[in-house]
């Protein structure tokens, strides 16, 4: 607060109840993931009213896990 007001630049997502994919990772959310054009659109455009209905999870056959274990970088992957 002493700074007065700054410009930052921030960012943020929507979460949502995780799938059956991501549940066993983490157990209590998951990034609201809008794949169809007409929901992207939505989410820009229309009232939250209409909008908030986007804040599902992904269907489980949509989201895989690509990988899993130790990396070769040394970083550990889900």
């Amino acid at each position: 607060m002493k700074e007065g007001e700054v410009n930052a630049d921030l960012y943020g997502f929507l979460t949502s109840e995780p799938n059956a994919v991501v549940a066993p990772i983490h157990s209590k959310a998951m990034p609201v993931i809008l794949t169809e054009p007409d929901d992207i659109d939505a989410w820009m455009r229309a009232k939250w009213a209409e909008a908030s209905a986007l804040q599902r999870p992904l269907p489980d056959d949509v989201l895989r896990i690509v990988a899993q274990g130790d990396r070769k970088d040394g970083e550990r992957a889900v």
